[in-house]
């Protein structure tokens, strides 16, 4: 669920991960954790879909939107 809090601050922001991290000296620590909780999910296969889903957006590969569309109607089950 830490990953949720930023994928709504991304969603409601102004601010692009670019700017982010060009415009602070301090290590936007969230964007490194999410590449390796990712890679780990996918080592071990292990469905994170929340982590997943920050992963594509950071890489630009989703939009804040689409990210959440796709979380939202994930098929129910036991997790």
């Amino acid at each position: 669920m830490a990953g949720l809090g930023d994928l709504v601050l991304t969603c409601t922001g102004e601010w692009r991960l670019g700017d982010i991290v060009s415009s602070t000296t301090m290590i936007a620590e969230g964007v490194e954790t999410t590449a390796a909780a990712v890679n780990l999910s996918r080592r071990f296969h292990t469905d994170m879909p929340i982590t997943q889903q920050m992963g594509r957006l950071l890489k630009n590969e989703v939009t804040p939107r689409e990210a959440m569309r796709s979380l939202m109607e994930r098929t129910l089950t036991d997790e």
